[in-house]
């Protein structure tokens, strides 16, 4: 599964994760989900096996955000506030509309998947959007010449994966976004000239 483009599929995914955060995912059904998204339980069924099966699908809420981002980011800034940006958005979004034990079930249901780790899926345009962060600021002489893109790409995005893990196993008792704007320009001074 890529990019969300089906209407019908991103209306599902979208009111799923509304209602998950709203009502927590137990409490969740497929015909809330049907009747939030006006849909039918047969266009349901045809995207999703079960409601376990959209628990893969926030990653791809988070490309979402990431291509809005590409269109609207402001070119002139560098690299590193490019970086900086991308996180602050993410975390406001995981902290507005992601409760913990969501966020926790998918850092869970990716451990035990047998199948595709969408968090980890270099096709996602999270990682597209990385590298071209990364090659920009390669070019510009920014990050430290003995570190690849993928070195670079790879450190930054297990940069963020621990701070959301952390904010999980702490059941969220501090802000995301908040320590992050502390932290990530420590992190990044380490990957900088």
């Amino acid at each position: 599964m890529k990019k969300i483009t089906n209407q019908t599929k991103g209306r599902i995914v979208s009111a799923a994760w509304q209602l998950f955060y709203q009502y927590g995912y137990n409490n969740t059904t497929i015909d809330d989900i049907v009747e939030l998204s006006q849909t039918s339980k047969g266009s349901f069924y045809h995207y999703f096996g079960s409601k376990d099966d959209l628990l893969g699908s926030l990653s791809y809420l988070f490309d979402e955000k990431y291509e809005e981002l590409m269109e609207t980011m402001d070119p002139m800034l560098s690299p590193i506030e490019k970086l900086l940006k991308m996180n602050q958005e993410l975390f406001l979004m995981i902290e507005n509309t992601v409760s913990v034990s969501m966020l926790s079930q998918l850092f869970g249901s990716q451990l035990t998947t047998k199948g595709e780790k969408h968090l980890l899926d270099p096709d996602r345009t999270y990682y597209k959007l990385l590298r071209r962060i990364a090659v920009e600021g390669q070019q510009q002489g920014l990050f430290r010449p003995e570190l690849s893109i993928n070195d670079i790409t790879k450190a930054y995005a297990l940069y963020e994966r621990a701070i959301m893990y952390d904010w999980c196993i702490s059941s969220g008792n501090y802000s995301l976004c908040q320590y992050s704007e502390k932290m990530l320009p420590l992190f990044l001074d380490g990957l900088t000239n």
